[in-house]
């Protein structure tokens, strides 16, 4: 039987109506990928895992190839340079192991600094970082940043002050050997973060979710482990997973992996996998990341773990997807989808399969140095830059390790270069101890 043709019609302009919706919500979803994708909110990028989506990157520099601008700087910093359009914000330190801590706002189109504000004072150094490591967070309005002494602090874009914390006051002194370097994870309304110590304190680790825009404590959690001597220390940055409806706050340190309701700060799930023998000396650096559906998480070396997410309790034994006995010791590890890139202190580079964590390729070697930045993976090529002497490598992405270039700025680097790379707008932002350089041309 036939529709009459007025209901035929009211079909067709309901179908039309429909498809005219989805294209818009395709349409927004483009913009806001291509935005996410020119901008580094947060110190692993867009998506917080190293990854950028911009393409036609440079690959080759020099101090007179390819540089489009520089910025002196005071001293060196393990912090990321954070983009958002037009305005640069880096954490700085103004002597190396003493003075103070500042955020800086650079004015991307003049190359000049727009304005300072001071963070913290008592700086001092904590093995090979002082107390400028954490890089700010931004979401385009506002930015937040907090120094190795548990000063956290607000702006907006214009260097007005929303609102300032000492964690140390509130919580208690930190007591993590070598000094606080963690990075604040941004997920909607919030700033959340962890304090995970005991080799210089016996009081509990414990996670924050701290209210954005007024600086207010939403909750705290404790975090009890039983690792001993210097393995509760965990250096590392949470981690955001979110699988099958539910968004969890990944945390690891303390020999444990867990997943943490972002509402209540409750432990949704822990899995103790980190430490096996129960050394005394597992201290955590490299930060997890959430790829291919698994959760990566780091340890000193061996293991590196990937868990499977959607548990519930006691995961150890259950959602174990594989281990790596040669993970990363202090850079965090990044990962294109397909295949997991591992590159250790030593300058050692691993590929494996994501899902199943079998070898493609490895040990094969960067130049010699020591490497503590992070992985930043785009246009196909991985960077990375070594900590002595500012060297930055360029290596293709895929199953065949191949080194595409080796470049430096020829700048002083002592003694270390610490932070990553970050990508935005067609540009690279390489951070030694003396200047920010920004390399290619911007794209807007």
């Amino acid at each position: 039987m036939r529709r009459p043709v007025a209901g035929r019609k009211l079909i067709g302009t309901l179908f039309a109506t429909m498809r005219r919706q989805l294209l818009t919500l395709a349409l927004f979803a483009s913009t806001v990928a291509s935005l996410a994708a020119e901008t580094w909110p947060h110190w692993r990028g867009p998506s917080r895992d190293g990854v950028s989506t911009e393409s036609n990157l440079p690959t080759t520099w020099s101090p007179t190839q390819n540089v489009a601008w520089k910025l002196p700087l005071p001293a060196f910093s393990g912090s990321t340079p954070i983009i958002w359009n037009d305005t640069v914000f880096l954490n700085v330190a103004t002597e190396r192991a003493t003075g103070h801590i500042e955020l800086w706002a650079v004015d991307r189109n003049k190359q000049t600094v727009t304005w300072k504000r001071l963070l913290a004072g008592e700086n001092r150094i904590g093995n090979k970082q002082n107390m400028s490591s954490p890089s700010p967070v931004t979401d385009g309005k506002y930015v937040w940043v907090i120094t190795g002494t548990g000063v956290l602090k607000g702006f907006d874009f214009a260097g007005k002050e929303l609102w300032t914390r000492e964690i140390q006051k509130d919580y208690g002194k930190f007591g993590i050997q070598f000094g606080y370097a963690s990075s604040p994870l941004l997920h909607g309304d919030a700033l959340y973060l962890q304090v995970l110590h005991g080799m210089l304190t016996d009081d509990p680790s414990y996670i924050l979710k701290i209210d954005k825009m007024t600086g207010k404590t939403v909750w705290r959690v404790e975090r009890p482990t039983d690792a001993l001597q210097e393995s509760p220390d965990s250096y590392t940055t949470p981690a955001l997973l979110q699988h099958d409806g539910r968004t969890e706050i990944v945390i690891t340190g303390g020999d444990v992996v867990t997943g943490h309701d972002p509402q209540t700060g409750k432990e949704l799930w822990r899995a103790d996998v980190l430490n096996p023998k129960k050394a005394r000396n597992y201290r955590i650096i490299s930060s997890p990341i959430i790829a291919g559906g698994l959760i990566i998480a780091p340890t000193r070396v061996n293991p590196l773990v990937a868990l499977k997410p959607g548990g519930s309790g006691d995961v150890s034994g259950t959602h174990v997807a594989w281990t790596f006995h040669r993970g990363p010791d202090v850079p965090s590890p990044v990962s294109d989808g397909k295949y997991l890139y591992l590159v250790s202190e030593q300058g050692v580079v691993y590929c494996l399969e994501l899902a199943t964590g079998t070898l493609v390729y490895g040990p094969s070697r960067l130049p010699n140095d020591f490497y503590s930045s992070s992985p930043v993976l785009a246009d196909g090529k991985i960077y990375v830059t070594g900590e002595s002497t500012g060297v930055t490598t360029v290596f293709r992405a895929g199953p065949k390790f191949e080194i595409l270039a080796s470049n430096t700025f020829n700048d002083p680097c002592a003694p270390y270069c610490l932070a990553s790379v970050a990508v935005s707008q067609g540009q690279l932002f390489v951070k030694t101890d003396a200047h920010l350089w920004v390399v290619g041309e911007r794209r807007k």
